[in-house]
């Protein structure tokens, strides 16, 4: 009986410790799982932050390479030709066969081209009996050329032509710079002007106030100059008739032939009026001159008739 008590116990003992070895095993199984589990987590956590970063660096390098990019678009935009500041003067000479026609169509040409006219001068020539003279006038600079080509071929001749260019973009450039860093320190001046409490720093902050907007209206007004001058170009035209040339009013020689003889008639008429006035007015004195000629004649002749006779 005692024997089958303790075979009972011993494999009871058996059965419990096979139960907690299997226990051990599944508990042991499900740490390495959760383990396994944590790490292929954390595996995928870490991916997807060097994926985020990687996308972030990513992002930040296209952003960096599209303001590259649009500076480098910038930069030949700002050294556009189109954008330069240029002022064009042109000197021309010319000449004409009739100055008031040629003025005409120049001044004609100049409201087309919507300018303006700056100076017109004529003279008068009295040897030559011509005119000459010279028109300043100002078109837009696009027009420039073009307007000086139809001058030039509605001319005679042209006797020379000249085109120079100032490039004022730099100093246009400069006077920006200086004008918005003037108008900084104007409005720093204004709202110091606002907290001030002292009169004494009102009066000072109204003078360096006042030199400032006087150096700002200086820059505008050289500014202002600047573009007006690069906008419209400045052409001089000196003109002068041509008068060799023939035309059919010369041609009239009837009655020109005409005209040179009432004027021959009218000068020896004028002669003998005159001889005949002179003649007769000076009569008295005529007289008087010739009778004292005549005793003197008279008397040269006596003295040396006498001389002879005594010889």
């Amino acid at each position: 009986m005692l024997d089958k008590r303790l075979t009972l116990c011993l494999f009871v003992a058996i059965i419990l410790i096979i139960l907690s070895g299997c226990s051990n095993e599944s508990e042991n199984g499900n740490k390495q799982a959760d383990s396994y589990m944590t790490e292929e987590a954390d595996r995928k956590i870490t991916e997807e932050s060097k994926e985020g970063e990687a996308t972030t660096e990513s992002t930040e390098d296209a952003s960096i390479e599209n303001s590259e990019n649009k500076t480098e678009q910038q930069t030949p935009n700002e050294q556009n030709p189109s954008t330069r500041k240029i002022i064009y003067t042109a000197n021309l000479e010319i000449e004409v066969n009739s100055y008031e026609k040629a003025l005409k169509n120049i001044q004609k040409k100049v409201e087309v081209y919507q300018g303006y006219i700056v100076e017109s001068t004529m003279f008068e020539e009295e040897e030559n009996k011509g005119t000459s003279g010279f028109i300043t006038v100002r078109v837009p600079q696009e027009k420039f050329r073009e307007f000086i080509q139809l001058v030039e071929d509605g001319s005679e001749n042209v006797l020379s032509s000249s085109i120079s260019g100032q490039d004022v973009t730099e100093e246009y450039v400069d006077l920006e710079s200086r004008l918005r860093s003037k108008q900084v320190v104007e409005e720093r001046l204004l709202s110091y002007m606002k907290k001030a409490e002292k009169t004494e720093d009102l009066l000072a902050i109204s003078k360096d106030l006042a030199s400032v907007q006087e150096e700002i209206d200086q820059i505008k007004g050289r500014m202002k100059y600047l573009e007006n001058k690069s906008e419209l170009a400045t052409i001089t035209i000196h003109m002068t008739e041509n008068n060799l040339t023939i035309s059919r009013e010369d041609l009239n020689t009837w009655d020109k032939t005409k005209q040179q003889l009432l004027k021959s008639l009218n000068w020896l008429l004028t002669a003998v009026s005159g001889f005949i006035i002179f003649f007769v007015g000076n009569l008295p004195i005529i007289l008087v001159t010739v009778s004292i000629a005549a005793i003197v004649l008279i008397a040269i002749r006596k003295l040396s008739k006498s001389n002879k006779d005594n010889s």
